[in-house]
């Protein structure tokens, strides 16, 4: 079922040298689109990008929230690495066993996130309430695939693994990402689903990024304030490495999977102004062909995490509850 918030579009005026108009803006955003500066591509200056996706996270995340007890350890990764987690923790309610979600940051594959968990994973703690594994995976261009993703796969295997300690039921565990985070929450649904395990009961991929191949929205959105098509080309490049060779894999691009067959039921938001849109809508109608049951949100005049960019409208509020609901609904 998608459910839509109605508004009247409002055009934005757009500098002469921009390219071309970004297209019909919701109207809370309209002035905040209209005062962004343009973004080069992250991969221009990997160390400077970094500093500053930090930089816009930090006011978001409440890190003395007194809901939550967060707990810093690291954990085998499949290359003889450590992988840094933080276990999140709701300090209220009874002993009885709490849903799951593997949470997955988004950042191009590369950007990472604050020294600790960012506010989305915070959120489905607090509103579920659930324990939320949030996981600091390898980031490229330094580790390309399939570092970051193999890295995921075996936190959510901890995770099960540990169920019983963490206080967890096992056959409520989720996986849930935003952008890069949601390709590679989508990953790990497949490679349960090859290696037979471990079981996901729901797959909550907000923004995602599934394809590396071209679209009509990748094409369309090429405003250089925005998340656009060269940032997401350069994306793919230091994500798949200098050396790949054939076609992009699957648990690289889920979009390439041959089959969405047994998969877990999942949720997928999208944004009229991201370039990611087209694919998103796509691979939730590939779900539905397969029949797995998904349900989605198109959040129109929107681009691309404009939550944080406009973190206290009505607009970020109403879909931040909506994705939340549906995780909530889930595992409930």
């Amino acid at each position: 079922m998608e459910i839509q918030v109605p508004f009247h579009t409002v055009p934005v005026p757009v500098p002469e040298d921009h390219p071309a108009d970004v297209g019909p803006v919701h109207p809370e955003l309209a002035a905040i689109l209209a005062s962004m500066p343009e973004q080069p591509s992250p991969f221009a200056d990997i160390a400077r990008a970094r500093e500053d996706f930090r930089t816009l996270l930090a006011p978001l995340t409440d890190k003395t929230d007194d809901r939550l007890r967060i707990t810093h350890t690291t954990i085998d990764g499949p290359d003889g690495n450590l992988i840094g987690i933080q276990v999140i923790r709701p300090t209220t309610g009874n002993d009885a066993p709490l849903p799951a979600v593997l949470y997955l940051h988004g950042g191009y594959f590369a950007l990472g996130e604050l020294g600790g968990p960012g506010s989305q994973a915070l959120d489905i703690s607090t509103h579920l309430p659930a324990v939320v594994v949030n996981v600091h995976y390898r980031l490229a261009p330094e580790h390309p695939y399939p570092a970051g993703v193999e890295d995921c796969y075996a936190a959510l295997c901890w995770l099960a693994e540990h169920a019983g300690e963490l206080g967890v039921a096992p056959g409520r565990i989720a996986v849930a990402g935003a952008s890069a985070g949601a390709c590679l929450a989508a990953a790990v649904t497949l490679l349960a689903r090859d290696r037979q395990g471990p079981a996901i009961a729901f797959q909550s991929l907000v923004v995602p990024v599934t394809d590396d191949r071209p679209t009509a929205s990748r094409e369309r959105i090429t405003d250089p304030r925005l998340v656009n098509n060269r940032g997401i080309a350069d994306m793919w490049d230091a994500y798949l490495g200098p050396d790949r060779t054939g076609p992009t894999p699957a648990c690289a691009a889920p979009a390439r999977a041959a089959s969405f067959a047994g998969l877990p039921p999942a949720y997928v938001l999208t944004c009229g102004l991201d370039p990611l849109r087209d694919e998103g809508l796509a691979y939730a109608r590939r779900l539905t062909e397969a029949d797995v049951p998904v349900e989605t949100k198109d959040v129109p005049g929107a681009w691309h995490m404009f939550e944080f960019t406009a973190p206290h409208s009505m607009l970020t509020q109403q879909t931040t509850r909506h994705w939340l609901n549906a995780l909530k609904a889930a595992l409930t």
